[in-house]
């Protein structure tokens, strides 16, 4: 793993990050490391179903698909 350094970095925003570490009970380091992960690395794919099918979907224009015309409802069967 590659290591960084910064320097000049401002003395308030050091505490803002001190803080924000404390707050989630991490190391400024580690927090650091998380707020970098959380900005440059792409979400996650989606995975459940209902996504999927609308990302393969995404590309039907859903206005244009005819709309069938209603048929008259049969009467239910006689039982004996």
């Amino acid at each position: 793993m590659a290591s960084l350094t910064i320097r000049n970095l401002d003395d308030n925003l050091k505490a803002r990050l001190r803080l924000r570490a404390a707050q989630h009970s991490r190391s400024m380091e580690a927090e650091v490391r998380n707020i970098l992960y959380q900005t440059l690395m792409p979400p996650p794919e989606e995975k459940d179903f209902v996504s999927l099918i609308r990302k393969r979907f995404e590309s039907v224009y859903t206005d244009s698909l005819p709309i069938p015309a209603r048929k008259e409802a049969r009467n239910p069967p006689e039982m004996e």
